[in-house]
């Protein structure tokens, strides 16, 4: 069998290298910090018990988060206000079902949460 040897194998090992360089930093490397973001707020609203009602992309007992973000989108103070509701409870924003308050979630908790939310308009 032929030695491989000399330049051509350099580009060959340096080439096959870098392929495997990019494979483990593709599965190591962290996600764009918006997805990473979005992944921790969602796991965070399940651990308060927010996904008991609502869900992402669809009605559950409430309304989905897609549709609180789209109702509330653009306007001034959005966030303040969703963050209040989670806080508080709300009652008659989406129908006869009242929102209970939210005890368990502080308060810096529930403004990460309601920006979370009116990301989701987009």
């Amino acid at each position: 069998m032929k030695e491989f040897s000399g330049k051509s194998a350099r580009v060959t090992i340096g080439a096959w290298l870098m392929v495997a360089a990019g494979a483990a930093l593709s599965q190591t490397s962290a996600s764009p910090a918006g997805a990473s973001d979005a992944r921790v707020l969602e796991k965070l609203a399940r651990e308060r018990n927010c996904m008991t009602c609502h869900a992402t992309d669809r009605r559950l007992i409430a309304p989905s988060y897609r549709d609180i973000a789209r109702r509330y989108a653009g306007q001034a103070g959005a966030a303040n206000d969703i963050a209040r509701s989670i806080e508080n409870g709300s009652h008659g924003k989406w129908g006869s079902i009242p929102m209970p308050a939210s005890p368990q979630v502080a308060p810096d908790e529930a403004m990460r949460l309601a920006r979370w939310i009116l990301d989701m308009a987009r």
